[in-house]
């Protein structure tokens, strides 16, 4: 790659990240690609997920933790009446409960009741550290950890879509917020359980994922400035 092509200074990626792959595999694959250059994510992404990842090569890597801290908005789809140890489909399905007697406006009401602050558990199936350890290698060894509950801030939650026992909805939350632990939560709240089923992360403050290109495509803006 020409030392032009891609000044130290660095840039700001705005990725669409594809399910199946973590947010290291996206780093790994375009810091290759880049002829090796220094880049690291502003927020995680769970491999299930897809959607809007940052990425800040360069100089720019000293920005992360500001663009960590911006609101982020997501579409999520949940289905009522399961439970899964994970709070998504990573992992079987543990728990079943019958909701036919459940309505659409209940689910509305309690929709509307988890906007603003709250206290969140960290789901066992998680990267966060405890003593040292990542919560999903215990989880993965069946051993399950206290865990502090964070405050979050839910800002809005808007059913885009109820066919019972489904729902799609758009979440606009705080940094730090698990949307697993928020379907798990609304899940409880109604007496059934709920599991996470899709989730596309569709804006980080002011970036949005219409505005972010492929992996493949920064893959070959990678190669065509390595030619220029």
């Amino acid at each position: 790659m020409r030392p032009d092509a891609v000044p130290e200074a660095g840039e700001v990626l705005l990725v669409d990240k594809p399910a199946g792959w973590t947010s290291f595999d996206v780093v790994a694959k375009l810091r290759r690609a880049y002829g090796g250059l220094k880049m690291g994510h502003a927020g995680t992404l769970d491999p299930l997920a897809t959607g809007l990842l940052i990425l800040c090569t360069g100089q720019k890597r000293k920005e992360i933790d500001r663009f960590m801290g911006l609101e982020k908005e997501y579409v999520a789809g949940m289905k009522l009446g399961i439970r899964t140890p994970s709070y998504d489909m990573e992992t079987d399905v543990s728990e079943r409960a019958d909701v036919s007697a459940l309505t659409v406006a209940q689910v509305r009401t309690m929709m509307e009741g988890c906007v603003g602050p709250t206290r969140q558990v960290p789901p066992m199936w998680s990267a966060v550290k405890i003593g040292g350890q990542r919560l999903y290698t215990l989880a993965r060894k069946g051993i399950e950890v206290e865990r502090p509950p964070r405050e979050v801030q839910i800002y809005s939650l808007r059913p885009d879509r109820i066919a019972l026992p489904d729902v799609v909805f758009t979440v606009v939350c705080s940094k730090g917020t698990y949307i697993r632990t928020l379907v798990h939560d609304m899940g409880e709240k109604l007496g059934c359980g709920a599991t996470m089923t899709a989730l596309r992360r569709t804006r980080i403050g002011p970036y949005s994922i219409e505005d972010a290109l492929s992996v493949q495509q920064l893959v070959e803006r990678a190669q065509a400035l390595r030619l220029a």
